[in-house]
């Protein structure tokens, strides 16, 4: 059972990665979007505002995106705070529907599993490594 679990938590680790890296590649996305209508109007005062707009919207999902990608990367490396941290993204993930709760609802049933737990608990000597 064990080593279902470690499966469990590698895709759990790579979802994170590729939810964040997502939400990254929306920034860029929107960035180019608002920047680029700001540009093509010529207006400076257009400009300006598109730009602020746009950095604050690319701020906010890059903030949203970290914590994800972090995790992730802390859940593939068998760290005990990434199971932490994941659990808790996975409890806000619940809220975002249909494939937020989705991945929430396998997160906290991954995470909360007697197994996992003892392989977070023996801390990172005794975790697999493959």
């Amino acid at each position: 059972m064990e080593r279902q679990m470690e499966k469990h938590i590698t895709v759990l680790g790579a979802l994170y990665i590729a939810f964040g890296a997502l939400n990254v590649l929306a920034a860029i996305i929107v960035w180019t979007i608002v920047v680029g209508g700001g540009l093509i109007s010529g207006d400076e005062e257009a400009i300006a505002i598109t730009t602020g707009v746009a950095s604050a919207i690319v701020f906010i999902l890059v903030l949203f995106a970290a914590p994800g990608i972090i995790g992730g990367i802390g859940l593939l490396k068998w760290r005990r705070w990434a199971r932490y941290v994941v659990l808790i993204l996975g409890c806000l993930n619940l809220f975002h529907i249909p494939l937020g709760t989705v991945l929430g609802v396998y997160t906290i049933w991954a995470l909360m599993q007697d197994e996992t737990v003892k392989l977070f608990a023996s801390g990172p000597s005794a975790a697999p490594h493959s």
